[in-house]
């Protein structure tokens, strides 16, 4: 299944030689972390394909921050003039880790849900 993963998450960030040693552990820390969520007698395999796709995007997004702004301007004002350009890399990274948490909400432990008691 890692094979698999590493397949995916290559297609999704299109890494560069330098790169694919961080991804392939990328994947499997991501395969590792959610076969943790899953719930109790439940395997990956058993997820079909939403657990290397959820693993591949957790691992693609793992490898987006580590690439940098590239020197882009994220924001500029002067006077009435502002340049902001199109979403970060950071951003882009917290999108594909919430889809990828979304894809096994339904073989996760807590199905994506988390409550915090108030005191009354």
């Amino acid at each position: 299944m890692l094979e698999h993963i590493m397949s995916l998450a290559s297609a999704i960030v299109q890494p560069s030689e330098a790169e694919k040693p961080l991804l392939a552990a990328l994947c499997t820390a991501a395969q590792a972390r959610l076969a943790g969520r899953l719930r109790a007698g439940l395997s990956p395999e058993d997820c079909a394909d939403a657990f290397p796709c959820a693993a591949a995007l957790l691992a693609a997004a793992g490898l987006l921050p580590c690439r940098g702004s590239g020197g882009e301007v994220q924001q500029f004002s002067a006077g009435d003039v502002s340049i902001r350009t199109g979403g970060s890399l950071g951003e882009a990274a917290a999108a594909m880790e919430r889809q990828a948490m979304a894809l096994l909400d339904a073989y996760s432990e807590d199905g994506g849900f988390a409550f915090l008691g108030v005191r009354g």
